[in-house]
């Protein structure tokens, strides 16, 4: 496809930056000429500033809105998520998939941007030809990235510094609450993708989630941000596939298909001594997930929501 998800979201950013001050967020240029929007570093953010990053993060193909989530006898303010080109808008885009580091900075970039440096494996297997001379990433971080990440960014998407546009929120922020509970679709396509699942496959995607509470750190905001999605996220995906097959995937997909379900996601984190990578990768996923086939119509369900979990974890 030819459509630019990166010339889409800088749109958008630009959009966002003329309205600054009622969506809270701060644009300012790096020496290196690259443009930095603070959606909740510096500047206050807030919901609006959290959806406009999670579109411009999806490449402009999604649609989000605020909704409500009710899970268990509460109510949270929520995010929902529409998108008809789930593989691009969601693992070209907005898959937090590129180590960007030098020194004390350390970001997982996630973004259109991605699709122009192709570093990850992933892109050997996505039919998305992305062409733009403007780049954008958006980085989970409250730091500004330093020159030597701007000038790698450069490099890999083949643009110049002042075409490039990072958009900033630490995790704990709401900005940073929203847009990972924003993820709750892309969260379900990786799953599918680590099962074996072509992304192509998926034909449209929806979900809603709930926004995580601001923690008081971002350690406790990792732990409350994940548990968002695997105990109170809802997916539904129109899958091309046969009914024995999408049954079997949204019987696996869910996140109680993993042991590791039903402890908070801070707790898991503290007993591997903060490596992601002693977790059971299979918990990575919503809790629970409707898989429509699209040969025979028919839906298939799998998980369900954990109000207790859940709720362990925003109130502690």
């Amino acid at each position: 496809m030819s459509l630019s998800m990166n010339e889409r979201a800088a749109g958008l950013i630009d959009a966002m930056v003329a309205d600054a001050d009622a969506l809270g967020i701060e644009a300012r240029t790096l020496d290196s000429g690259a443009r930095v929007v603070d959606c909740g570093a510096q500047a206050r953010g807030g919901l609006a500033a959290g959806l406009g990053f999670a579109t411009a993060c999806m490449g402009g193909l999604g649609r989000l809105d605020p909704v409500p989530v009710p899970v268990g006898e509460r109510i949270w303010p929520g995010v929902g998520v529409a998108v008809d080109a789930p593989a691009a808008a969601c693992l070209a885009a907005q898959y937090a998939g590129w180590k960007l580091e030098h020194e004390d900075f350390f970001a997982m970039a996630s973004g259109p941007g991605r699709a122009l440096a192709r570093v990850e494996d992933l892109f050997e297997e996505l039919a998305w030809n992305e062409r733009a001379e403007r780049a954008v990433l958006c980085l989970e971080t409250g730091q500004d990235p330093p020159d030597p990440v701007v000038d790698k960014v450069s490099q890999r998407c083949g643009v110049q510094a002042s075409a490039i546009t990072f958009l900033i929120a630490p995790t704990a922020s709401v900005c940073g609450s929203v847009q990972i509970s924003a993820r709750v679709v892309e969260t379900a396509l990786h799953k599918l993708h680590e099962l074996g699942v072509d992304p192509a496959r998926v034909r449209y995607g929806w979900g809603c989630c709930p926004i995580a509470p601001v923690a008081k750190d971002d350690p406790a905001a990792i732990g409350r941000t994940n548990d968002a999605v695997l105990y109170g996220g809802t997916v539904h995906l129109w899958l091309e596939g046969g009914d024995d097959e999408v049954a079997d995937l949204a019987r696996r997909l869910p996140s109680a298909a993993s042991e590791a379900h039903g402890t908070p996601f801070g707790e898991l984190l503290k007993a591997a001594d903060w490596n992601f990578y002693d977790i059971d990768p299979m918990l990575f996923s919503p809790a629970a997930v409707t898989l429509t086939s699209t040969e025979s119509g028919r839906a298939h369900h799998g998980g369900g929501l954990a109000p207790d979990v859940l709720e362990r974890s925003f109130t502690k």
